[in-house]
């Protein structure tokens, strides 16, 4: 591996594996490379050519952002997923608990049950649809 791509490589370690990230990462090793090989014929050393097309590329904050929102997003998915099936089961427990408490011989928990259960398939299906 050149040390372009293992400058590349080390600056994408922190954003997951996606398409998207390959693709970019392909594509800023193939520009530091035709950047090197522009320096090189205009009579820069390799070494010097690969030091100066590092410096010149600069930070990738943007491109970081770019990318890291849609896991950042599809994170937060899952972690809201995980807290409207924690508070649905809650909730239904509270109400199985006031029905058969206060009013063991009318089963009236089943209604709120059903109206609960509208929350966490309403975040599974955004968790789905973000997926």
């Amino acid at each position: 591996m050149s040390r372009i791509e293992e400058h590349v490589h080390r600056i994408f370690r922190q954003i997951p594996d996606s398409e998207r990230k390959t693709q970019l990462t392909k594509e800023i090793i193939q520009d530091l490379e035709e950047k090197v090989a522009d320096l090189m014929s205009a009579g820069k050393t390799e070494e010097d050519a690969v030091n100066k097309a590092i410096i010149d590329f600069g930070d990738i904050d943007d491109l970081k952002a770019e990318l890291m929102p849609a896991v950042k997003r599809h994170r937060e998915h899952g972690l809201s997923l995980a807290y409207s099936i924690a508070g649905s089961i809650l909730i239904i427990l509270l109400v199985v608990f006031a029905n058969f408490y206060y009013t063991p011989g009318v089963i009236w928990c089943v209604y709120p049950i059903f109206a609960v259960l509208w929350w966490p398939l309403s975040m599974l299906y955004l968790y789905l649809k973000r997926r």
